[in-house]
């Protein structure tokens, strides 16, 4: 594997659980394989509350309950984290985003408005920024959306797997989508955006591995 020693690489996390937060596995997946590559990494969350608050046992809403997106994230990041506002693309040689509900519930109101969602101001911007300095970015999962949203008017080739759904969403924003395997990355080279279905397929933490390791990688590649 190349050495990727001095690339600095952005995780954009989105608080910590699957179901309201960034998913586990997959930002845990992104950060081995950027450090196995020897890649420096950037943990950024935005500083704000969460959607929402949901019981990972149970699957219910905690009513009345509040966490902070940056707080939350910071677990997943062992405590090394930045606010999303304090980051800028010139920080940066290339920006992943993992996926998890908080990817379409905190990063942007996807998960609640479909095609009509709104994107949090900072999160756009970073990404808006990236995209103008040609650096490479990376989503994972339901991720994609996010970037169809924020990018929509430069047509980038993004896959959520196969669901028809989601996808025609996607598109619908102003992506294109590609069909995936779990194991396998949608590359656009023009806009430099490299995408994965990971838990939009699954079935498990060996298989989303394995693309997931592929989009960090090809991220990875595309900084040269």
């Amino acid at each position: 594997m190349s050495d990727f020693s001095g690339k600095k690489i952005g995780v954009l996390l989105s608080g910590c659980g699957v179901n309201d937060g960034s998913e586990i596995h997959e930002a845990t997946l992104t950060l081995l394989a950027l450090d196995t590559a020897q890649a420096d990494i950037i943990a950024l969350a935005p500083d704000a509350e969460q959607a929402h608050v949901i019981d990972h046992a149970k699957g219910d809403e905690e009513k009345g309950a509040s966490r902070n997106v940056l707080v939350e994230s910071a677990r997943i990041s062992r405590g090394e984290i930045k606010s999303v506002k304090n980051v800028t693309a010139s920080d940066l040689d290339g920006l992943i985003v993992p996926g998890g509900f908080g990817a379409a519930k905190n990063l942007c109101t996807f998960a609640f408005d479909g095609t009509n969602c709104k994107v949090n101001p900072d999160v756009e911007q970073l990404i808006k920024d990236m995209y103008a300095a040609k650096k490479p970015m990376g989503f994972i999962c339901i991720a994609p959306a996010l970037c169809a949203k924020v990018l929509g008017d430069f047509k980038p080739k993004l896959t959520i797997g196969n669901d028809e759904g989601t996808a025609k969403a996607v598109e619908e924003m102003g992506g294109e989508h590609v069909t995936c395997k779990v194991d396998e990355i949608a590359v656009d080279e023009g806009n430099k955006i490299v995408s994965t279905p990971a838990y939009m397929l699954g079935p498990s933490i060996s298989f989303v591995a394995q693309g997931i390791t592929k989009c960090v990688n090809k991220v990875l590649e595309m900084t040269q």
